[in-house]
């Protein structure tokens, strides 16, 4: 059990630490990729449909890995048959070639109607339940991220370096599994939180990333 008076403190260190890069050279940059976020999902449903097969890809993978891929294969989440895109998976180095492709592949189905789907959506939470019961591969970090990522600011992703974050702060305990109740809840805790301090999730997720990581990504 951890000592309150410790949690606390450590609560501020880490957490904290996020928002003080609010008033340095890091907030230009933060919201220039949340303006780049906001513009993709202004864009046609092909080009969100091309983010969300990104966001597909990084399902037990990594960031970095999915944006190397998703620039090599481009249009090819389109127009590839299964085999020749697993193959091409396969040959650029992700994990699960076989199951990624054929998320894809099934997902072309929604490709021609993504931006209705999102422009209908009266939140981030209401278009990502959308998104977990209509698009295999897209389970709630996924899809929050895929949101985030074409402009939505109201869902948290909610991967291990988040979740190891507000572990250290004694915000949460670490959950065995994340099922969707458990998500929400914890999700609460980052929106109370950056509701406090004047940010968005969208926010508060990229500064978060980047202290713990270095790096602003997508």
């Amino acid at each position: 059990m951890s000592d309150p008076a410790t949690s606390a403190g450590t609560q501020k260190n880490d957490m904290e630490r996020a928002c003080d890069l609010m008033n340095g050279d890091m907030k230009k940059i933060i919201d220039a990729r949340i303006a780049e976020f906001r513009n993709l999902g202004r864009s046609d449903s092909y080009a969100i449909f091309n983010e969300m097969c990104f966001c597909i890809l990084t399902a037990n993978y990594s960031a970095l890995g999915g944006i190397r891929i998703q620039k090599a294969i481009g249009d090819g989440f389109l127009t590839l048959p299964e085999a020749a895109l697993a193959e091409r998976l396969k040959s650029l180095g992700h994990r699960f070639p076989s199951a990624r492709a054929k998320y894809v592949v099934e997902a072309r189905k929604n490709a021609g109607s993504l931006k209705s789907v999102l422009e209908k959506a009266g939140s981030g939470s209401e278009a990502r339940e959308w998104f977990v019961r209509n698009v295999k591969g897209l389970g709630y970090k996924e899809a929050s991220h895929f949101l985030r990522n074409v402009g939505f600011t109201d869902v948290a992703i909610l991967d291990f370096h988040i979740i190891d974050i507000l572990e250290r702060c004694g915000a949460i305990q670490r959950p065995k599994t994340l099922t969707k109740n458990r998500y929400l809840e914890i999700e609460r805790v980052l929106a109370d939180f950056a509701k406090k301090r004047g940010m968005n999730l969208a926010e508060l997720d990229l500064y978060l990333w980047y202290m713990e990581t270095g790096k602003v990504l997508k």
